[in-house]
């Protein structure tokens, strides 16, 4: 969910400042972008609060109907290099609306589809337009705006990503009460239409400047505190989707919570989210271990004490919140510790955050899903806790170690962390 690397030695364009157009324009251009990001991160987690229902209509047990987060996770892990690297002469404009066109097609297809492979289609194609958006639309606000404006409208178009984990999942869940799975999907097709009317209307020609390589990933991946940052992701990120993505089945089955219920639990969730995105992201800067350790940590309790305090609404609704603020935290500390690692190549940093964030989504997505098969809901919930909890000794002994493959090593917002 980030920027794509590129080799910044070579050259397929001149140096481009940006395309005339009016302030207003280019304002329009940045919240395109960020309905773009916005549309797609909906649309990924779209199923979790639909995952009953769509599993019952294809009569596939929930585990199955869990590979919809799978699929989407792994593309976007494969695509956001390969996107990155085979079309780095492709005009930008152009690519962010063939992929706006790709998530409306794959929205429309889930809507219609009368076998559950139809669906796994479809979220196939939600992938790539993941890793391949991503990786070129987050990081064009220095070409859409002045430079005096670049801060402001990055910070624009990243919120699509907590916005999106808000109104995503309890969105979809109550229009999915109202009027069905199908419908929301539906809803998403036009919004992504409408995204994709406001691109071509506001977005300027964006010819590439620079050819990717993929030789510096190789280089950037082979560093020490990067395979640290992938470690500190891999953990916290499989604990939090092997649990997240079947929280519904077990509001449903354990807390016995109603569809009412259960979407104001996830909008507590969602909003707990965006307060955490901006505590982690004020503590990273300053404390990274800890602001990793504390997110990992707080998630471990929430989902270890839920098979516990769960079996009420008001204890569910609580460590629901908690887990909020503690997932709000974790993508931006994640982020964070890649570019610290990199900080000569930050898009390559980039890439391999996209990457590793959306292929351990995906794996997170599928252990849940076998665990929930063979085991219980209530199990998966304490697994989950354990590997959220085994991130929280990694870092503790890395501190007390003092091995420097983090960025506790080295300066990050004047602080060592």
């Amino acid at each position: 969910m980030t920027t794509p690397t590129s080799d910044t030695s070579t050259s397929t364009a001149p140096a481009e400042r940006i395309p005339p157009h009016t302030p207003l324009r280019g304002r329009l251009a940045v919240i395109s972008v960020m309905l773009g990001i916005f549309s797609i991160v909906t649309t990924e987690i779209l199923p979790i609060g639909l995952l009953t229902s769509i599993g019952s209509d294809f009569a596939v047990s929930d585990g199955t109907a869990g590979l919809m987060m799978t699929m989407p996770g792994l593309l976007a892990a494969v695509s956001a290099p390969l996107v990155t690297v085979a079309t780095a002469r492709v005009d930008r404009r152009l690519m962010l609306c063939a992929f706006m066109l790709l998530l409306a097609l794959a929205d429309f297809l889930t809507a219609a589809a009368t076998d559950y492979r139809l669906v796994l289609v479809a979220r196939v194609m939600v992938g790539v337009t993941i890793g391949g958006f991503w990786s070129i639309g987050s990081g064009l606000a220095g070409r859409l705006v002045r430079p005096a404006s670049v801060g402001r409208a990055t910070a624009v178009i990243f919120s699509a990503v907590p916005l999106g984990s808000v109104l995503g999942v309890p969105a979809g869940t109550f229009i999915g009460g109202l009027a069905g799975w199908r419908t929301a999907f539906v809803v998403m097709g036009a919004l992504s239409m409408g995204v994709l009317a406001l691109m071509l209307l506001a977005v300027p020609p964006l010819p590439p400047t620079r050819v990717t390589r993929a030789s510096l990933l190789r280089t950037v991946l082979n560093r020490p505190g990067t395979r640290f940052a992938l470690l500190l992701t891999f953990l916290v990120v499989l604990s939090h989707f092997a649990t997240y993505t079947y929280v519904t089945p077990f509001l449903e089955q354990v807390t016995h919570a109603g569809p009412t219920m259960i979407t104001a639990f996830l909008l507590v969730y969602g909003a707990a989210g965006i307060v955490g995105n901006f505590m982690g992201g004020a503590l990273v800067t300053r404390r990274p271990r800890t602001a990793v350790a504390l997110a990992a940590g707080l998630i471990a309790a929430a989902t270890a004490l839920l098979p516990v305090l769960g079996r009420w609404e008001a204890g569910a609704v609580a460590l629901l919140a908690v887990w909020g603020v503690a997932y709000g935290a974790v993508p931006v500390c994640s982020q964070t510790w890649f570019a610290k690692a990199a900080p000569d190549a930050p898009e390559a940093a980039s890439v391999l955050f996209t990457a590793s964030f959306q292929a351990t989504f995906a794996l997170g997505a599928l252990a849940g899903g076998a665990g929930l098969d063979h085991l219980s809901v209530s199990a998966v919930m304490l697994l989950g806790g354990a590997t959220a909890a085994l991130a929280v000794a990694v870092v503790a002994v890395v501190a007390a170690t003092g091995t420097g493959t983090g960025p506790g090593r080295f300066r990050v917002g004047g602080r060592r962390g």
